[in-house]
C-alpha cells in the first residue's frame, strides 16, 4: 500500500505531460515576452523533452536506480551458514558456536554429524562451511591465508578463538560462577582524541552509486549539448539563428536549456530513489547523512556547469559524426581521471594526496570532491573553496567558449583546429 501513492503520482504526470503534448500540436498560441537566452532555453527543453533519447535514457536510469534499491531487499535477509559437528560438545561449546556467528555477523545452524568423516565429507561437497571434529578441531575446506577476509573465513577463526578459550576455562578447573564470569568479559572500550575520517558504511555505499550517476548524466549531457550545436552547424540552422540573436545568447540559452533538464531529471531520481526505499523497505539509503545526497547535487549542478561549455565549444568546431570522437577524447579524459580516482577512494580508509588534489581543479573536482565528504575527508571551507574555484573557472570557461563558438560555428567545410579559433586571423569559409 506504500506504493499506491507512488504509483498514482506517476500516472497523474503522465497524464498531464500527455494532455500538453496534444494541445501544443494542436492550437497555436503567443507566448510570454521572454529574452533571447530564455527563449532558446524554452526551446532546448521543449525539444529533449520530445524526443525518444530522453525518455529511454530516463526509463533506463529509472530502471538502473530501482534495481540498485529493490534487489538486495529480494534475499529476505542473511542466509544460515551450516556448521557441522562430529563428537559430543557441551551446551557451552554449542553456545560458544553460536556466539562465533554473531561476531561476523552471520546465522549458524548446527548439524549434528554421525562421524568425523562424514563432517570432512560434508565441507569437502559444500553442505556445511566449517565442520568441529570433537571440540577440538575445526575444519575447512581451503587453508585460510592471513588475508582471507571472507565470512567462512573469519567465522572459522571466531570458532576456533571461542572453542579455545572454553577448552582452558575448563582445563583451569574453575567453578561455573568464574568460567561465567570470564566469558562475560568485554573489551576495554577505545576512544580516540580525534574523531574518525572514514564514513559509514551507508555514505560509502551512496556516494558510490552517486558517482556512477554522475559520470553518466555528466558524459550524457555534455555529449548532448556538442551533438545540439553540431547538427545546427550542419543542417545551416545557426545561421538563421545568428540573425535574429548573438551568439553567446544563443549557446548560453542552449547550455542554460539542458541545464534545467539535468536539475530536473536528478530531482526525479532522488525523489524515485527515497520513494521507493521507503515503499519496499530497502536499506541502501538508511543511515546516508544529507550531506553527502546534497555533495553530490551540488557537484551535478557545478560539474554540469563547466563541462557544458567544453562540450558546446567543442560542437561548434565539427559538423560531422566522424570527427566528433577527435574533439571529445580530449575532454573525456578528465572525466575518466577523476571518476576511477574517487570510486577507488572511496573504498579506502582515507583519501590520498592524488586524490585531495584533484577536488581543488576544476575538471575533476565533480568527482573528487563528493569522494572526500563521504570518507569524511574535507572540511566546509575545503569544500566551499573548492566549489568557489570551480565556478570562478565556469565563467572563465563560458568566455573562452564563446570566442571559440563565435568564431568556428560558421566555418564549414571542415573540422576547426582549435589553435585557429584561438588566435585573432580568423577568416568565415563557407562550401
Amino acid at each position: 500500500m506504500t506504493a499506491l501513492p507512488i504509483v498514482i503520482a506517476a500516472l497523474a504526470v503522465a497524464f498531464i505531460a500527455r494532455k500538453f503534448r496534444k494541445k501544443g500540436r494542436h492550437t497555436l498560441s503567443v507566448p510570454p515576452p521572454k529574452s533571447s537566452v530564455g527563449l532558446v532555453a524554452d526551446r532546448e527543453i521543449r525539444q529533449r523533452l520530445r524526443g525518444r533519447i530522453f525518455r529511454v535514457t530516463t526509463g533506463i536510469t529509472l530502471l538502473a536506480v530501482g534495481a540498485a534499491i529493490v534487489i538486495p531487499t529480494l534475499g529476505g535477509g542473511p542466509g544460515k551458514t551450516k556448521v557441522g559437528v562430529a563428537g559430543t560438545l557441551t551446551s557451552h561449546e554449542r553456545t560458544a558456536i553460536l556466539l562465533a556467528g554473531r561476531q561476523v555477523g552471520a546465522t549458524i545452524e548446527i548439524l549434528d554429524e554421525p562421524s568425523s568423516g562424514a563432517a570432512i565429507d560434508d565441507v569437502k561437497g559444500g553442505k556445511t562451511s566449517v565442520a568441529v571434529l570433537d571440540g577440538a578441531q575445526v575444519i575447512v575446506e581451503h587453508a585460510l591465508s592471513s588475508s582471507d577476509n571472507s565470512t567462512e573465513a573469519q567465522m572459522a577463526r571466531a570458532i576456533a578463538s571461542l572453542l579455545a578459550e572454553d577448552n582452558a576455562i575448563r582445563a583451569a578447573g574453575l567453578t561455573p560462577r568464574q568460567a561465567a564470569t570470564i566469558a562475560g568479559i568485554r573489551p576495554l572500550p577505545v576512544r580516540g582524541i580525534v574523531a574518525a575520517k572514514g564514513g559509514s558504511t551507508s555514505d560509502q555505499g551512496t556516494a558510490t552509486i552517486g558517482l556512477i550517476l554522475l559520470f553518466f548524466m555528466l558524459s550524457q549531457y555534455g555529449t548532448w549539448t556538442l551533438m545540439g550545436v553540431m547538427e545546427e552547424k550542419a543542417s545551416r540552422v545557426v545561421e538563421v539563428l545568428l540573425a535574429a540573436i548573438r551568439p553567446t545568447q544563443l549557446l548560453g540559452g542552449k547550455v542554460l536549456g539542458i541545464g534545467a533538464l539535468v536539475f530536473g531529471q536528478a530531482t526525479v531520481l532522488v525523489s524515485f530513489a527515497l520513494g521507493l526505499g521507503a515503499a519496499v523497505g530497502s536499506h541502501v539509503l538508511t543511515g546516508t547523512s544529507p550531506i553527502v545526497l546534497v555533495s553530490i547535487l551540488a557537484w551535478l549542478v557545478l560539474g554540469y556547469g563547466f563541462y557544458s561549455w567544453v562540450f558546446a565549444a567543442a560542437g561548434s568546431m565539427v559538423e560531422r559524426q566522424d570527427q566528433v570522437q577527435a574533439v571529445v577524447f580530449p575532454i573525456t579524459i578528465p572525466l575518466l581521471i577523476g571518476y576511477i580516482a574517487s570510486i577507488t577512494a572511496i573504498g579506502g580508509d582515507h583519501a590520498s594526496a592524488f586524490v585531495t588534489t584533484l577536488a581543488y581543479l576544476p575538471p575533476t573536482a565533480p568527482f573528487a570532491m563528493p569522494s572526500l565528504v563521504a570518507v569524511r575527508a574535507a572540511t566546509w571551507w575545503e569544500f566551499a573553496l573548492s566549489a568557489s574555484l570551480s565556478i570562478a573557472s565556469t565563467f572563465a570557461m563560458a568566455r573562452v567558449a564563446g570566442t571559440i563558438y563565435r568564431r568556428a560555428v560558421l566555418r564549414t567545410g571542415r573540422r576547426v583546429p582549435l589553435r585557429d579559433v584561438l588566435t585573432s586571423r580568423v577568416r568565415t569559409r563557407s562550401r
